[in-house]
């Protein structure tokens, strides 16, 4: 299997290199498919005298309060900066040649600092080969194409965060090569394909070499064609789509020797592990209204390891599955109604450890600006079932404002 992935790397790349089409951006809206941002303007864009080169600089921020009740727990109120970002990108030289950077500052974004551990300040550090609208190159650090509700931006969300599924099951950022063929078209049959080869490690690491590696392919079929504004990359019908409109995407990734417990995400293993994931997406969305549906996966052969130093000390693969359904309508005052259910059951190896979870959520969110300026409130209710057959139930009130540019 990993010599066919190369192999068809190596072939697509031949081919787009091959090919001598002109292609030239013509505003500061770079609109990287590798990185689905979600624009309502431009932000803030420098182009030299001599038009070689071009900055783009965007910010967006996300401050919140809660209030959580857990069983077993004290009552207790939140309140903090979630995320907050800068995003710097441009061409140098010709528009073929692009960059793209984003850094972050919150706490909840860069993580506790521990001794021997690196500061994850750098979420996007990545260059582009865009040689057509159809062909993309990327090498650097940036999501992989995975989930299409984890590979949208944070800011991009109709709820105050992504299902507890994308917590568990997803893939996150990477560094290695990616190669996107886009083929979307407005009222026909369409298509995307994206393939990624990366170290498998997660964002930022710097430990010590090793022969691990992973590869991820993911297709995206339009079938009643492409969606208004590039309504795939941001949820809510928020374009009002005049016809119906469908994605149906599919993503598999091989994570080979990974070092942590959800691949790039998670605790440190005592033992490198494969592991395998499976995602299957579907979007509609058609006047105002938006229908999500998502099922993920991660199967791992022995998902146990142990501490080499101490039997009795281990820890293991998240492994399991889990569906999510979400439902939203946009009134004509711009107001929005969402809801969401989500499923999560944990493979049975590790169902002592850890719970099955049903997971409910209801938010209303106002749009000023489309989602670059918004205000989101959200009540959320977990089922968690456990081995021994108890139960607990922790629910939350949450509200939100995101702004940027």
């Amino acid at each position: 299997m990993k010599t066919k992935f190369l192999l068809l790397f190596l072939l697509i790349s031949l081919f787009s290199i091959a090919q001598d089409i002109k292609f030239s951006t013509k505003d500061n809206d770079l609109k990287l498919a590798t990185l689905p941002y979600y624009n309502y303007g431009r932000g803030l864009g420098l182009t030299s005298p001599d038009s070689i080169f071009q900055l783009n600089i965007r910010f967006r921020m996300q401050n919140r309060m809660g209030f959580l009740n857990n069983e077993d727990q004290e009552d207790a109120f939140e309140g903090q900066v979630r995320r907050l970002r800068l995003r710097f990108d441009g061409y140098v030289g010709n528009p073929k040649f692009l960059y793209a950077i984003q850094l972050s500052f919150a706490p909840g974004d860069v993580g506790e600092i521990e001794a021997g551990e690196n500061i994850n300040i750098i979420r996007d550090a990545v260059m582009f080969y865009r040689p057509n609208k159809h062909w993309s190159f990327a090498f650097g650090q940036t999501k992989l194409p995975g989930n299409r509700q984890r590979v949208n931006s944070s800011g991009a969300l109709q709820l105050t965060d992504r299902s507890i599924n994308n917590a568990r099951f997803n893939i996150d950022r990477d560094f290695g090569f990616q190669t996107y063929f886009l083929n979307e078209k407005n009222e026909q049959f369409s298509y995307n394909l994206k393939s990624a080869i990366s170290t498998g490690n997660g964002r930022n690491v710097t430990k010590s070499p090793d022969d691990g590696f992973a590869l991820t392919g993911r297709i995206e079929l339009f079938p009643m064609g492409a969606f208004a504004k590039d309504g795939t990359t941001f949820e809510g019908d928020i374009a009002r789509e005049q016809k119906p409109k469908l994605l149906l995407a599919g993503t598999f990734h091989r994570n080979v020797k990974a070092r942590q417990s959800q691949g790039q995400l998670g605790s440190d293993l005592f033992e490198k592990r494969t592991m395998e994931s499976l995602f299957v997406d579907a979007m509609l969305k058609y006047n105002g209204w938006s229908l999500m549906s998502s099922y993920m996966n991660r199967t791992s052969e022995n998902p146990f390891a142990f501490n080499p130093e101490d039997a009795t000390d281990f820890n293991y693969v998240y492994i399991g599955e889990g569906f999510d359904y979400q439902l939203s309508y946009l009134l004509r005052t711009n107001y929005e109604l969402i809801g969401r259910f989500s499923t999560q059951k944990v493979n049975e190896d590790i169902r002592a450890f850890t719970p099955n979870t049903r997971q409910y959520s209801v938010g209303v969110t106002k749009y000023f600006w489309e989602h670059a300026f918004k205000i989101q409130s959200e009540f959320t209710l977990d089922d968690l079932t456990y081995f021994d057959g108890s139960s607990k139930t922790n629910w939350y009130i949450r509200f939100q404002v995101e702004i940027g540019i």
